[in-house]
């Protein structure tokens, strides 16, 4: 379901995603995806709405993707012969993760 959050960063109220709720001191927060921004953000309980009426129905301008034919690679070390080679991996190590992510902000 769709809701309406207020974005601090862009200061205006955006349609949102909740994809985490997680407790604090001070109340709740929600983790939200905003989906004619595309961009994720956190928010107090406080600030979130339900999206009333024909709102709710007007498609969102981002989506969710992969990058496509983008495949993990990992650095393989040789202690043997004392030599390291950038080659295919099964995941994604978390590394690599936080710096795309880097790169997306």
């Amino acid at each position: 379901q769709v809701y309406v959050a207020f974005s601090e960063e862009l200061e205006c109220w955006c349609r949102a995603l909740v994809e985490s709720i997680w407790h604090q001191a001070y109340g709740f927060q929600l983790g939200c995806f905003l989906v004619d921004y595309a961009k994720y953000c956190s928010v107090a309980s406080e600030n979130i709405r339900v999206l009333a009426g024909a709102f709710a129905k007007v498609p969102h301008r981002a989506k969710k993707c992969r990058l496509y034919c983008t495949k993990p690679l990992t650095l393989h070390i040789d202690y043997c012969e004392n030599t390291a080679k950038i080659g295919p991996a099964k995941r994604w190590d978390a590394a690599a993760i936080q710096h795309f992510r880097k790169l997306l902000e």
